[in-house]
């Protein structure tokens, strides 16, 4: 069952109101029951799967607070993210690693036949092995208390709205929620229902609309170039945006009307002024998680340069890993850390101040910078117009490598992007119309909807926009709430079509 689909138009209402009918001491019960049919929908025959992971984790968790040797608590932890991080190694990458090895050995000429398994991963297992380890290293350390409660920490692993694609949830911000007695938050369960309905807005019109196009062109890659593939990459930068930060927005106002916080998961992203302060913004869980778990134990910043910069390469290396089974998505994660190491470099060799260094290059994964913070002058508007562009438009390339269905396919695309376009932009933008079936009034309609999608992102780095609409006049805000609705559900019915969330492979 997806946030798009229309049993989930049946399920939400459904479990609202069993959830809140129920009496409180029995309201977790019925909700983990509820997620676990909402995964069960998903995929049947991995419910096991989800539900030994979570055993497995809550076990180790246990063990770990009652080990007092700290040789023992090492192998307990040792083993516990062995366990859980091979279940999702032998359903995600099994087939990946044997062709791999595979094929470097017939570069010898061995001859070797590829063996796979053509295994369909389990939904959400990146997700939910994440926070299953990321709950057994904070045990281990001490950052939180390992629950007793099995029936409690399944719902922890499986609470219905991020179980899917997120956003990835820390032991000290969900568990204390789902422990409290909830009473029923109108003003809280009215925002989820406006997040829900921007998140949806971005999915099924923006998404949904560019992803059209963007499959049209990436499965034939080959016979196109210039400015198809230019228009083309752009339509997927803000496609893979809408739709994930759609989703992320729909999973977190789903969990508003059961009075629970989840965290933000996106912060403007296309606004940011270096690469650095972009993974500030994007997908906010997931890079934070990288850098508590993966590159702090490396060392982080706190060595020699150089150590510094390859544990930063190999934190982006294991997040392209993380993102799919192709060498695509590794190359993607190595060119976003690298570009990284360059850009400290030059951040470095150019002598910025301090305070310009710290707005062009926000922490790694955490509090970003707000794009015109401080005194604007003319010199320093440039110098963000600048640095935005630049940060767009390498954001932009490198999800290229992070689409295509190969490193040639890629490779194909980035090296004809400028065929024909400078000396033969009429030609070149006819041949693109011509090539994704586009007219004047579609391009129109995208142009509007992505335009809104910024504008709104803009004004979001300074204020709270839903809280601001919730404060407006009833006409004017009833008429935003009927035109977004409108909008969804008769370009919805005119397009026909419905795409999954891309997230949902992950």
């Amino acid at each position: 069952m997806l946030f798009n689909s229309l049993g989930f138009l049946f399920f939400l209402p459904a479990v609202f109101i069993i959830y809140w009918a129920m009496p409180k001491k029995f309201r977790n019960i019925a909700l983990l029951i509820l997620s676990y049919y909402f995964y069960f929908s998903c995929n049947a025959a991995y419910t096991l799967i989800l539900m030994g992971t979570t055993a497995v984790t809550y076990f180790t968790g246990r063990r770990l607070e009652e080990c007092t040797v700290e040789k023992k608590k090492k192998g307990i932890l040792a083993a516990g993210i062995i366990i859980t991080a091979g279940i999702l190694a032998f359903f995600k990458y099994f087939d990946f690693i044997s062709v791999s090895i595979t094929d470097f050995f017939n570069l010898f000429g061995l001859g070797l036949n590829e063996f796979t398994l053509k295994l369909v991963q389990p939904v959400g297992i990146s997700f939910y092995t994440f926070q299953s380890i990321s709950y057994i290293a904070d045990v281990y350390k001490g950052k939180t208390t390992a629950e007793k409660n099995p029936l409690l920490f399944a719902l922890y692993i499986s609470f219905f709205p991020q179980i899917i694609s997120g956003p990835i949830a820390r032991t000290n911000d969900l568990m204390p929620q789902l422990k409290e007695e909830r009473d029923f938050d109108y003003d809280n369960a009215a925002l989820g229902l406006r997040i829900m309905l921007w998140g949806y807005f971005k999915k099924l019109i923006v998404a949904d609309s560019l992803g059209r196009y963007v499959d049209l062109i990436y499965a034939n890659v080959p016979y196109y170039f210039g400015m198809t593939f230019i228009v083309t990459s752009l339509m997927y930068t803000f496609q893979i945006y809408c739709d994930f930060s759609g989703y992320s927005e729909i999973a977190i106002g789903t969990a508003k009307l059961f009075n629970i916080n989840l965290a933000d998961n996106f912060k403007s992203s296309y606004l940011s002024r270096s690469v650095k302060e972009f993974w500030s913004r994007w997908h906010i869980s997931l890079s934070t998680w990288f850098r508590d778990y993966v590159y702090i134990p490396l060392g982080g910043s706190r060595c020699a340069r150089w150590r510094a910069n390859l544990n930063l390469i190999i934190t982006f290396l294991v997040s392209g890993l993380w993102h799919g089974a192709d060498w695509t998505f590794i190359f993607w994660g190595g060119l976003h850390g690298i570009y990284q190491v360059l850009e400290k470099f030059a951040v470095s060799l150019f002598g910025v101040k301090k305070a310009d260094k710290a707005e062009i290059s926000a922490g790694t994964a955490g509090s970003a910078a707000v794009i015109g913070s401080g005194k604007l002058t003319p010199g320093r508007c440039l110098k963000n117009l600048f640095c935005w562009l630049i940060t767009f438009n390498v954001v932009n390339i490198f999800w290229i490598f992070f689409r295509a269905s190969s490193l040639e396919d890629a490779l194909f695309i980035v090296t004809h992007l400028h065929n024909g376009v400078i000396f033969h932009f009429a030609a070149s933008w006819e041949k693109m119309m011509i090539d994704m079936g586009l007219n004047a009034l579609e391009i129109w309609k995208l142009v509007i909807f992505l335009t809104m999608v910024m504008v709104y992102d803009f004004f979001a780095l300074k204020r709270d926009l839903m809280t601001d609409i919730k404060k407006l006049p009833v006409v004017p805000r009833w008429l935003i709430y009927t035109v977004l609705t409108t909008l969804i559900i008769v370009l919805r019915l005119y397009s026909g079509t419905k795409q999954s969330f891309i997230y949902f492979n992950f």
